[in-house]
């Protein structure tokens, strides 16, 4: 009877233990997996970040090129050992960056949320070395386009400025160092709003932090006459740029003005102390006028692109370049030297002088057109003329001497892309000095200069793949 009892309880014991491990067995329901979608509302590549109601994109480029008697994107030397034929000055600069872009966007109640960020890191060979050291190193380092929000048609952050035209520096180049015009390539700090009145109509007004994107400097007393260097006597600034435009958009192109207002400080008389005074603040102004026309009988895409810039003590308005506008040119071709200086305004050191605005005009273009779904060409150029005044040229380099200047600029570019997003790239410039210095100037290691006009060319080549 025991053992009747015990192989029972087994059994059953057994029965349980089977079950159980069925139990555990059985499939348990999965977690829904959130796929992600696409976002169609604010063009292609855009999805939505899983769980939000957030549209994002990333995007940017990938880039290597070689400059050849220039810095870095065909920027022509202008000033340093290079532009001078020193053997200490490199010929040639090679940089490398990867540049990345993040776009989000989010519908409210109040319109599109926006936020955009531009940033990426890059590297530049050396281009001037010092005797016993050639194998100076290159730099790298982040650079930063831009990095933004936008609402309710308010911006805020660093991004191209209210004044900027919508092709930036570069109407049919890849120059960097394009004069003529304005150029925010690079980005400056600001806050703007922007109205949309219909019909392609739009206005914009703002306020831009002032750095190296809207001054160069700011001369007190003479310039050196073999290099055109000045003591450049601009305080920390203490006061914003103001800007603004009007644009119409149409089929035909665009066509846009653009204003802006920038206050000129300067630091003490000499001795430069807190008690040698200072000339009073001036505030100088810039306008520029541009028109881009569309649908051309050469061909479809097809473009022309112009703009016109007048300015009195904001030179960098009308000598706009990627980085900063140098204070000098420096320049040799063969026996001939350009010593000029670059300078929003000039006073000297005898306390009561005031800061005289340096004037100056520019004009820059392009012709843009594409030979078939692959290759491309733009031609363009640019002209400005800088105007010291009577008493800013007798401080900068005394009686009888004329520190004006006039830059003419000419290119041509050329683009191949086998493939979607794939481009390479050829380019070449040429860019004159005109300049109404006399005499003669010893620049280094005993070489002795005609003051003359100069001419410099410069080439690139690049490859680019965006993503």
């Amino acid at each position: 009877m025991s053992k009747i009892k015990s192989l029972v309880l087994g059994s059953a014991a057994a029965i349980v233990a089977i079950g159980g491990a069925q139990a555990a067995d059985l499939p348990v329901k999965a977690k829904a997996v959130e796929y992600v979608k696409v976002c169609s509302l604010y063009g292609a590549g855009f999805y939505y970040i899983p769980g939000t109601d957030t549209c994002i994109r990333i995007g940017g480029y990938l880039r290597a090129e070689v400059t050849v008697g220039g810095n870095a994107s065909d920027n022509t030397f202008q000033n340093g050992d290079s532009a001078l034929g020193l053997r200490t000055g490199n010929q040639y600069q090679t940089r490398g960056r990867i540049m990345v872009n993040i776009d989000t966007r989010t519908a409210t109640e109040y319109g599109v949320v926006r936020t955009f960020g531009a940033f990426g890191p890059q590297f530049t060979s050396a281009t001037s070395n010092t005797p016993g050291a050639p194998d100076t190193q290159g730099n790298g380092g982040m650079r930063v386009e831009a990095a933004f929000v936008q609402f309710a048609g308010f911006t805020f952050g660093r991004s191209a400025s209210a004044y900027a035209l919508p092709w930036n520096g570069a109407p049919g180049n890849i120059n960097s160092g394009l004069m003529g015009g304005p150029n925010y390539d690079a980005g400056v700090n600001n806050i703007q709003y922007t109205w949309q009145f219909g019909n392609g109509i739009s206005a914009s007004v703002g306020v831009d932090g002032q750095e190296q994107a809207n001054r160069t400097g700011l001369a007190l007393g003479a310039f050196t006459l073999a290099t055109g260097a000045y003591t450049n006597a601009y305080v920390a600034p203490n006061s914003v740029d103001v800007v603004g435009n009007i644009r119409l958009d149409q089929a035909w192109g665009l066509l846009q003005f653009s204003a802006a207002a920038h206050q000129v400080d300067a630091s003490y008389y000499i001795p430069a102390t807190a008690t040698s005074g200072h000339p009073g603040d001036k505030w100088g102004f810039a306008v520029t006028g541009a028109l881009q026309l569309k649908n051309l009988p050469t061909g479809p895409g097809d473009d022309i692109k112009i703009s016109g810039t007048y300015t009195e003590g904001a030179l960098r308005y009308v000598l706009g370049q990627s980085g900063a506008t140098p204070l000098n040119f420096n320049m040799v071709d063969g026996s001939s030297i350009v010593a000029l200086p670059v300078a929003d305004g000039v006073y000297s050191a005898t306390p009561g002088s005031a800061i005289q605005l340096t004037k100056a005009y520019g004009l820059n273009g392009a012709f843009n057109h594409n030979w078939n779904r692959n290759w491309s060409s733009s031609i363009f150029g640019s002209y400005t003329h800088v105007d010291y005044n009577g008493t800013a040229s007798f401080t900068l380099c005394g009686a009888g001497c004329n520190p004006d200047f006039n830059v003419s600029q000419l290119g041509l570019s050329t683009t191949w892309k086998p493939v979607k997003d794939l481009a390479f790239i050829a380019e070449g410039s040429w860019i004159h000095i005109d300049q109404n210095m006399t005499g003669a100037a010893i620049v280094s290691a005993g070489r002795t200069f005609t003051y003359g006009d100069v001419d410099r060319f410069s080439g690139i080549f690049r490859v680019q793949r965006n993503f």
